[in-house]
This record gives C-alpha cells, structure tokens and sequence, in this order.
C-alpha cells in the first residue's frame, strides 16, 4: 500500500477537482443542512447525477461487462475522497453501491439486464429495506414474512430507518421465506418495486427536522417471483456483501475532514481562541485522527485491489469514522461554546450553522450502517480471534 497516489490517481484527482470546480456552486460545500432540501437543489442533484453518469464516474467500478470502466478499488476511493470532500451529491448512491453489486453477483442475466441499465444512467432511485423495529443490530432476527404464492411472494411486516424512501422507485429488500429455520438460513433477498400495492410510507422527523428515514409498510404486497435474488432462503449471504461494501465507504472520514477545517479557520480569525493551547492541542488530535482514518479506508481498499475480502477491516474503518464523526461534534461546540448552538439561518450561528447540524446528527452515525457495539463484535471474534460471549 502506498501512502501517496500514483501519477494515474494523481491526475484523476486533479480531473476530478477540475470537474467539481466548475459543476458545483460556489457555496455548494456550506450548504451544511443537507436536512432541509430545497426543491430546486433536488433538481440540482438529479441534473448533477447524470452528469456524473455521462463521465461515466457513476459506475466506474463496476466490470466492463456490465457497462462500468472497471475502475481500480483505489480509484474509486480517490473519487468518493474528492466527492465528499466537495460535498457533491451523488456521491454515494444505493442503486450503485448496494444493489448493482448484489445483482452482479448474484442476479439471473435476465435480472441483470432488466435493473442494471438504468442504474448506469441515473434514470431511478434506490433504497435499502432491511431494519426493522425489532431487528437493527441483530438483524438476523428480522421478522417480515414473504410467503410463496405461485409466481409470486406475498410480503407482509414492517421496515424502519429506510433512507430515501419517499421518492424511491425500487429497493433491496430482506424477508423471512423460511420461519422454521435456523434465523440466518431462513432469509430472501428481493428487489421490491416501491410503488406496488399494499406499501405505505411514513416519513419518521428525526432531532434536525429531517424526514430523510421513513417507516415503510407492507400489507399483502405481491412481489413476482422472478424478483428473488439468488437462492431463497440463501438472502442473508448476499446481504453480507452488501454491508461489507457500505461499510468500506471514505466519505465518513472526509466530510469530518472538511469540517474540522472549516472549524481551524474559524478559530484562526479569533484571538481569543487562537492563543488557547488546549484548543490547539485538540485540533492537532483531530487532525491526526483524520489521516489515521483515512489509511484505514485505504487499507480496505488496498485489500480489495488484492482480490482479498475486507470483513473485520471494515469494521475497523467503519468504527473509527463514525467515532470520529462523533468526536468532531463534541470538538466543535466545545470550542465554538454556546455559539455552536445556534441553528442554520441565524447571523450569530458559527460557519453557518454547521457546528449545531453536525453536534446532533453525529451520535446517528455510530448507529446508522451496523452499530459501533456490533463491528466491535466483528473485530473481537473475526480480527482477534476471542470467542463468542
């Protein structure tokens, strides 16, 4: 692994940038209450993924068989760096990351034909249908049934903390098709039209005002048989994959990154904060952490370049950036005081507010993707070797 790019990734990088440059408003980066989208940055979004679709950036790792460049596990890295460290939209896509990988993986051709096309274009929006309210952590124990019907699965039960899932077309979707089997062996995977009879969403507004989560609902929802991917009962082994590849994502330790510079400019335009040598001495903290988190993301991505499976690594790096993330929310009020208070739209709010926005959806992070608690499971018994408690 090297610790600085290579001619090829340099020059991509500055690509990249340049590209950013003069795509994004000036102002794009501070536009931190990402909770509260206006209608015409929605607009934006959908005009900019496409963009990024025609660069063919979108799917750049993915094989060239199935349309994308087969880009290096090490370019994609360095493209979800700069994309984050933008703040550009579109950086992180669940039809890409999340649904195109299991249908290459494990789709019929027929399957593959009919959902990747417009994933590529950036023509439909996605959305992940795992958690429930009584299986986030353990998600083994999740308890939506889908019982065979002919051609066809009938899918009752509920899912909760759904990103996206209003305005969404299709999503991945987990459900019990075997209730007598062990829990991991009883589990489907299937790709769920959102707008199929029987599903209703509920937006659930979370400590920003944000409806981004939603409780979906399913009453007697037919799903066509020829929705299930790969083998029934065989889901939860596909399902692996797919959290094995959200938890391998930069984009956590970069956007803290952005911040804790904006937060060291803030502190260098005020004297009274600027002499005071344990604020100094926590920036440098952060700052160092920051480059630590970093080499653990490209040491995923390293291991991945190799044909090697990241598994307990990934939780190393998914822990240490959400830790991270939190930590920066604790560093920014602490410095900015009871200024790092005041909500977006205020004058009085430091760096626009984006301290206020970061310090409450910073505990989410530790939770959202696989609890701190669980990937600390997967690094004892997996990474170290201890025995199951």
């Amino acid at each position: 692994m090297l610790f600085r790019d290579s001619p090829e990734h340099a020059a991509f990088r500055q690509e990249l940038r340049d590209f950013l440059r003069g795509n994004l408003p000036g102002d794009w980066n501070m536009r931190n209450d990402r909770d509260h989208v206006s209608a015409d940055d929605e607009t934006f979004t959908v005009e900019f993924r496409k963009k990024l679709a025609a660069q063919g950036w979108l799917i750049m790792g993915w094989p060239k068989e199935f349309g994308g460049a087969g880009a290096s596990y090490m370019t994609q890295t360095v493209y979800m760096e700069e994309m984050s460290a933008s703040g550009a939209p579109g950086a992180y896509d669940q039809g890409v990351w999340l649904a195109g990988p299991a249908l290459m993986m494990h789709g019929t051709p027929t399957q593959q034909e009919r959902w990747l096309p417009a994933m590529r274009t950036a023509d439909v929006h996605w959305c992940q249908l795992f958690s429930e309210p009584g299986a986030g952590s353990d998600l083994a124990s999740l308890q939506t049934r889908a019982v065979r019907d002919g051609d066809e699965y009938v899918i009752n039960g509920q899912k909760i903390w759904t990103s996206g899932a209003i305005g969404a077309d299709w999503g991945i979707m987990l459900a019990r098709s075997d209730p007598e089997a062990p829990k991991h062996r009883g589990i489907s995977y299937f790709m769920l039209d959102m707008r199929s009879p029987g599903i209703s969403i509920r937006p659930l507004v979370n400590v920003l005002g944000s409806e981004h989560f939603c409780e979906v609902f399913l009453e007697d929802v037919r799903v066509p048989a020829d929705c299930l991917i790969g083998e029934e009962n065989r889901g939860w082994y596909i399902a692996t994959t797919t959290l094995d590849q959200e938890r391998s994502s930069i984009n956590r330790v970069v956007m803290t990154r952005t911040t804790h510079e904006a937060l060291v400019d803030y502190v260098r335009e005020h004297a009274g904060l600027r002499s005071r040598a344990e604020i100094r001495h926590e920036l440098a903290s952060r700052a160092i952490d920051f480059e630590l988190g970093r080499w653990l993301c490209y040491r995923v991505a390293a291991m991945q370049s190799r044909g090697l499976v990241p598994n307990y690594e990934a939780s190393i790096s998914k822990v240490f950036g959400t830790e991270l993330q939190r930590q920066m929310g604790i560093t920014g009020l602490r410095i900015a005081g009871m200024a790092g208070q005041v909500e977006p739209g205020s004058h009085w709010a430091p760096l626009k507010g984006r301290l206020e926005r970061w310090a409450l959806a910073a505990p989410s992070y530790t939770v959202a993707g696989g609890t701190s608690e669980v990937n600390r499971n997967i690094i004892a018994t997996r990474g170290l070797g201890l025995p199951r408690g």
